[in-house]
């Protein structure tokens, strides 16, 4: 659970993750905020992992998944800390991994009642377009950060996810098909943010998505690699 500046809501988003699935081992990823965020979630009883300042999302989640891989566990999931991501859905993704090594849990998929709108959602959608072009899945959300992965995609996005916010999201899960990942989506609902501020509005939004293509034409160019080690 990557967080920055979530003060407000990582202590709810904790709280409805123990609620929901308490067998799970919470990692949060304290990407350098200057508020609470980590003293309230180890109020809460995360493990916190406190970057030494604010690297962005990319370099967050690629610690998280590097702990993961450290540790040695099996599965590994992401989601963000100010409660878009039901936890609910977790199992969702869990069951995915029986076919697949990287799930995505997809806004627009099933009889999910998510909305976008303007170039965000024609830029998606031309995004979405693409990755089924060269997966040969049908994808409709490619820049969720609701996933699971088993070890091998562990081991995938600890080599590859990349440190810098430009479309990680992209980047990584283009190389992960590439390097012979199985990559599919699951439905799943998702809410708009529980509280705080979003790290970037519309416009910055927008710059992303703009961004993510060329992430994505730069990971097209890129050599394609041997396989992550399979999982055992």
């Amino acid at each position: 659970m990557p967080a920055w500046n979530e003060e407000t809501t990582i202590g709810q988003s904790i709280r409805e993750l123990r609620e929901t699935a308490p067998w799970v081992d919470l990692v949060v990823i304290n990407d350098g905020s200057t508020d609470k965020t980590s003293a309230i979630a180890k109020s809460h009883g995360a493990f916190v992992i406190d970057l030494p300042f604010n690297m962005g999302v990319g370099a967050a989640m690629r610690t998280g998944y590097k702990y993961a891989q450290r540790m040695g566990y099996d599965i590994a999931l992401q989601m963000d800390s100010d409660g878009q991501h039901p936890p609910e859905y977790i199992d969702v993704l869990i069951k995915g991994l029986e076919q697949a090594d990287i799930v995505i849990g997809s806004r627009f998929q099933g009889n999910s009642t998510y909305k976008v709108s303007g170039p965000r959602k024609w830029a998606m959608g031309i995004l979405s377009f693409m990755f089924s072009r060269i997966s040969g899945e049908q994808f409709t959300d490619v820049t969720s950060g609701f996933r699971a992965v088993n070890r091998r995609g562990i081991a995938q996005y600890c080599d590859f996810f990349p440190a810098e916010y430009l479309g990680d999201t992209i980047d990584s899960t283009v190389m992960a098909i590439r390097s012979g990942c199985k990559v599919v989506q699951v439905p799943v609902q998702m809410r708009e943010r529980q509280g705080g501020e979003p790290s970037s509005g519309p416009l910055k939004s927008a710059i992303y998505l703009i961004r993510s293509f060329f992430a994505f034409g730069i990971s097209m160019t890129r050599r394609k690699t041997e396989p992550a080690g399979k999982d055992n």
